[in-house]
């Protein structure tokens, strides 16, 4: 089982004095910045005095969305509960055997476990937020995992070398890095623009332009659905299981996150991916374990 560690050289863990870090910490600082300014002029329209959806004034003036040149009346649903998801039970499983969910926990949110010890989801209004930010950051992180495990394999198979995903920041591509932020910051502003306008006025991205008056179910904020992004329609199924298939979603993503990080802790602490890692754990496992960033080396 040693063969596994002799086949490959062992990276050597990454340093602020490495290039490659440098870069890195370099694009991870300029990516935050604009995430952290974008979060909190998101966050404190939300936290204003009114503590309304933002520009809730001007969307009670706009009764309809544009499509094409057609006005559609929506269908919407309100009070951020669902109409295509069943509820779960009273009796559901809670994150801590024999405690009692916090009102506003009612089991109408995918993945609601009653867990919320800060009270952060008291508020309706930040609550329907928060749930849309999970589940963004959920399937963003899904994303992410498999954007750094399938290169990583594929280097092992021989398809790819030299492969690190900590170094895409630090890589040379086919266009100049201000190319490629400015064409990801149009691309980007254009889904998150759909996004905030599904938020503001649900149902507006859930229109089909070629039949702005086709009668479709009440759509869910987060769930655009269609043909792009439901193609197999199982978000219009009965209520049950759309229930089981969002809890799916958001409990992968919850995990898909806590994975990220730690995949980021083994960048910076052994500077290998993540199944480099898991290779060499299996080959001893007494040694090559999550202890071992807590002992000499």
């Amino acid at each position: 089982m040693y063969i596994l560690r002799v086949d490959k050289p062992r990276r050597k863990p990454l340093k602020l004095t490495d290039v490659t870090a440098t870069k890195l910490h370099k694009v991870l600082l300029d990516w935050s910045f604009m995430a952290l300014t974008i979060a909190s002029s998101s966050l404190s329209s939300l936290l204003s005095s009114t503590r309304e959806i933002p520009q809730k004034a001007f969307i009670r003036k706009i009764g309809t969305c544009q499509v094409g040149k057609a006005k559609v009346k929506l269908n919407a649903t309100k009070g951020g509960v669902s109409t295509v998801c069943e509820p779960l039970p009273p009796d559901r499983p809670l994150w801590f055997p024999g405690s009692s969910p916090p009102e506003w926990l009612d089991g109408s949110l995918p993945g609601d476990f009653g867990f919320d010890p800060l009270g952060l989801g008291s508020d309706p209004e930040l609550l329907k937020w928060f749930a849309q930010a999970e589940l963004m950051h959920s399937r963003w992180a899904m994303l992410a995992v498999a954007g750094i495990l399938i290169p990583e394999w594929l280097e092992s198979l021989g398809f790819i070398e030299n492969y690190n995903w900590f170094d895409a920041g630090a890589r040379e591509y086919f266009a100049d890095p201000t190319t490629l932020f400015i064409v990801q910051l149009v691309l980007m502003g254009w889904v998150e623009g759909r996004r905030w306008a599904d938020m503001i006025k649900p149902g507006c991205v859930d229109i089909e332009p070629t039949l702005p008056n086709k009668t479709k179910p009440k759509p869910d904020v987060g769930y655009p659905g269609g043909l792009w992004f439901d193609p197999l329609m199982w978000g219009r199924g009965s209520p049950e299981p759309v229930m089981v298939l969002r809890t799916k979603e958001i409990k992968n993503g919850r995990l898909a996150m806590l994975a990220f990080v730690g995949f980021c802790f083994q960048a910076v602490y052994t500077g290998e991916g993540p199944i480099e890692n898991l290779m060499a754990h299996i080959a001893d496992p007494g040694h090559c374990n999550i202890f071992s960033a807590f002992t000499s080396q």
